[in-house]
């Protein structure tokens, strides 16, 4: 409003400086007699310009009154609002000060009353003492004496809910560290075979990998360790428990195919080349995987043993994707439950990797603490990797959260694939062959086919005749089935000789 009021003033009033009115310039032009200048028939009239400036004036002189107005209103209102608020404060005020005069009376009221209670209580103490004949310590045994023994049941009831709260309490919590370790570590899983399948787009290349009466196919098989078959039409089949040996014959065997030289010499020439880029291609993945469980310095032929889990599978379950799996899983156990997350991690990275050493006789376990031995890996990590499948007694938490680990990450749905048809027919078939011997009188196969044990009749079977039945049980074992990694044959010749006195 105001800046309103600033304008119109701007329009009516003239500018200063100029010192003359309107009339008195047009008097000074009409002084030049040798110009002559016309009036425009359009310029308004003085009394125009008077009427507008007036009636200007007056519309300034009324929004001037009007902004007084609303300036007045303004101002009365803001003092009854002020008002209003002091009002308020000081009904507050009263309010506050009434409040703190009752709470006074109050709390004199209460000094009083325990005043009177504390002489009420020593006037009853000493009733009591001079009725008992007791001291006020003693009586206090006493009581205290007489409501411990009531609260005893209770305070036994009290600790067995507690304990029980405790241990509810604790298995939710160990479930859900359980379910989040999983939930981290969980990867994808494709199943494995035996069996590896090289397509062939022309049937002649079959005769070729024969060869002339069947020395090609003879000197593939020799120089790879595979069993290879043409029957089908369209595809070879290449099959070997061993992961390594039929990746190298799968390639191998499509260079040749590619190459279309086929002759012993050719063929050893290649199988030994896709050899030596399979152990550097094994060596750069167990780099990633150590890599990728945050491992870092391990002895090179360790790294390279890791590298085999590339092509190593079980039940169908590849090894560095279970190695990784179970790493993540152990040491988000170890974060939670405050053990050596170091320890757990070097234990669930080396826990199966006797799984890939081939050359020796043993378990995987046994020849995976061996390894490790021999290169100076901890004596913690390699207690880990000896209990991870409890052969021994734990020695530490670290060992036992490998454990749990390894059981996560091998049990889950959809980890691992078996054919059961397959794996009862190769019991089956251990039982049988063992049975067949005479003198047998029982016989148990266990731990997955990894291990057979035979009860044999004393009667029948003497010692000597014990230890040749487990040699020929191999040689038969190894002639008749095919299984991957070994067989433990144990022969048991027991003599128990009763007597019952009358």
């Amino acid at each position: 409003m105001f800046d309103v009021l600033k304008t119109l003033s701007s329009l009516v009033q003239p500018k200063r400086g100029s010192g003359k009115s309107h009339e008195s310039s047009i008097k000074k032009i009409q002084l030049k007699p040798q110009v002559s200048i016309q009036q425009p028939q359009n310029l308004p009239s003085q009394s125009d310009i008077d009427a507008k400036r007036k009636l200007a004036e007056a519309q300034a002189k009324e929004i001037v009154l009007e902004a007084r107005d609303e300036a007045i209103r303004i101002r009365k209102e803001t003092e009854e609002e002020s008002r209003r608020k002091i009002e308020q404060v000081e009904r507050r005020e009263q309010s506050l000060a009434e409040r703190d005069r009752r709470l006074q009376e109050l709390e004199n009221i209460i000094q009083k009353n325990k005043e009177e209670i504390e002489k009420i209580k020593l006037e009853q103490l000493s009733k009591l003492e001079r009725v008992a004949n007791l001291t006020r310590d003693e009586a206090k045994d006493l009581i205290m004496s007489a409501v411990t023994d009531k609260l005893k049941e209770e305070i036994a009831k009290e600790i067995r809910q507690a304990q029980e709260k405790a241990r509810d309490e604790s298995e939710e919590k160990a479930r859900e560290i359980l379910v989040d370790s999983m939930r981290h570590g969980a990867t994808d899983y494709v199943a494995e075979y035996t069996v590896s399948i090289v397509k062939v787009t022309d049937e002649e290349m079959k005769g070729r990998i024969i060869g002339k009466e069947g020395r090609n196919i003879r000197a593939f098989e020799t120089a790879t360790g595979v069993d290879v078959d043409l029957d089908e039409e369209g595809v070879i089949r290449l099959s070997c428990f061993d992961p390594v040996r039929r990746e190298t014959a799968r390639v191998a065997l499509e260079r040749l195919l590619r190459d279309g030289r086929v002759q012993p010499g050719r063929i050893e020439e290649v199988v030994e080349l896709v050899k030596k880029e399979l152990e550097k291609i094994m060596f750069e993945e167990g780099q990633k995987l150590c890599h990728a469980v945050g491992v870092y310095n391990l002895p090179t032929p360790i790294v390279a043993l890791l590298g085999h889990f590339k092509y190593r599978f079980s039940y169908g379950q590849n090894m560095i994707a279970h190695t990784l799996e179970e790493t993540k899983i152990g040491v988000a156990l170890a974060q939670e439950v405050g053990a050596d997350v170091n320890i757990v991690r070097l234990g669930c990275l080396l826990h199966d990797i006797g799984k890939v050493i081939t050359d020796q006789e043993g378990s995987h376990v046994e020849l995976g603490v061996q390894f490790l031995k021999k290169y100076g890996i901890p004596q913690k990590v390699t207690d880990c990797v000896a209990q991870h499948h409890e052969d021994t007694p734990f020695s530490s938490l670290e060992s036992v959260l490998v454990y749990i680990a390894d059981a996560i990450s091998g049990s889950r749905p959809g980890a691992r694939y078996e054919n059961y048809e397959e794996y009862v027919k190769r019991l089956k078939s251990l039982e049988t062959i063992a049975k067949s011997k005479d003198g047998v009188r029982e016989t148990f196969a266990f731990q997955a086919g990894r291990e057979l044990r035979v009860i044999v009749d004393p009667g029948k079977v003497d010692d000597a005749s014990a230890t040749i039945m487990a040699s020929q049980l191999k040689e038969e074992i190894e002639k008749k089935l095919t299984y991957p990694g070994q067989i433990k044959i144990t022969v048991i010749r027991e003599l128990r000789a009763t007597e019952i006195a009358k």
